[in-house]
């Protein structure tokens, strides 16, 4: 099972950013792997459905805000795109927690499952440790394990040799696919503006969208966009993205028609500013309900991201592991 599974994180790892392309790959190996059934699939659908949030993000620009009428729509769009590739490229320097519950339907109260992972930027990659619910090293032993190859990792991205740089060129590819699916897919929805709501002190605007009639695809990911509807929040004051909450509006089938997703299952992200100018998601939802191999699934996960920090690039970052390292003690708290 490890062996498999660590085979395929390397075929997963090469093929980037290219939804449909995963999506197939987890399908087949699902068929391959009868002990995840259902986790292949999750993976895909969650790599598409946030495809089409990116474009929900920059494409409200096509209904520029009342509130600005010195700004044409192409200087909202570009503050938007800006502010979208910023936020991504920020996250390259900034370590969080990853919390997932998963829960058998929509409205339980409790997770059957959580999971809790220490994310840590490592210039072309992102390191996962598992840790406790309780944000405390499952096994000091292992812990200190895992930072120790942490360490190496960032000793070796801060290098400058040949597979250093073929490693950040990778990386860099796959962002500008993503970046270009963000230029490329700005007419996918149209936006009404609905009025204004506070969150705490902050001033967000409420959009409504609807995939564009006038839209035609042009991939198999970008077919979801014309089924999907719902609202966004901006915040006024930066025009950065507050929320996003959208739903299926007509069953679509995915990876040759070997799975489908039902009508009326619901995605929805929020985003804060979790340091002066830099706004990263802080919550997700994801409620799909659909079919695979003609076998009915549902999945409901909550995502939480937390503690934010700034640990720069691996020169620096190499520092703040070392630090830890330092002072790590058995059976202690990991931060």
């Amino acid at each position: 099972m490890a062996k498999a599974w660590g085979g395929f994180r390397s075929l997963w790892n090469k093929l980037g950013s290219r939804p449909i392309i995963r999506l197939m790959v987890f399908l087949s190996t699902t068929c391959r792997n009868k002990s995840g059934p259902w986790l292949p699939l999750y993976h895909g659908l969650t790599l598409l459905l946030f495809a089409a949030l990116a474009c929900v993000l920059i494409t409200f620009a096509q209904e520029p805000s009342d509130e600005r009428p010195s700004a044409t729509p192409s200087d909202v769009f570009a503050r938007v795109i800006t502010n979208l590739k910023k936020s991504e490229t920020l996250l390259d320097e900034y370590e969080r927690t990853h919390r997932v519950e998963k829960r058998r339907m929509a409205n339980d109260p409790n997770p059957w499952n959580t999971t809790v992972w220490r994310l840590f930027p490592t210039g072309p990659s992102m390191d996962k440790v598992v840790i406790s619910v309780d944000g405390k090293a499952t096994n000091s032993e292992t812990y200190r394990g895992e930072l120790e190859k942490l360490e190496k990792y960032l000793i070796w991205a801060a290098q400058d040799g040949t597979a250093t740089k073929e490693a950040y060129a990778r990386a860099e590819r796959k962002r500008k696919e993503r970046f270009d699916l963000m230029d490329a897919t700005h007419h996918a929805f149209r936006f009404t503006l609905e009025g204004k709501e506070m969150r705490a002190d902050r001033i967000l605007l409420r959009y409504s969208m609807e995939p564009n009639p006038e839209y035609r695809p042009t991939s198999r990911t970008t077919v979801l966009f014309t089924r999907v509807r719902g609202t966004i929040w901006i915040d006024e004051q930066s025009s950065q993205l507050a929320k996003v909450d959208g739903s299926v509006t007509e069953d679509f089938s995915i990876a040759l028609f070997l799975a489908k997703v039902y009508k009326g299952s619901h995605f929805m992200q929020e985003r804060y500013e979790v340091a002066p100018g830099v706004w990263e998601p802080t919550f997700e939802q994801y409620d799909f309900d659909g079919r695979k191999f003609g076998v009915p699934f549902s999945i409901h996960e909550r995502t939480f991201y937390f503690d934010y920090k700034r640990v720069g690039p691996p020169k620096e970052a190499v520092e703040v592991v070392r630090a830890e390292l330092s002072k790590l003690e058995p059976n202690q708290s990991p931060r």
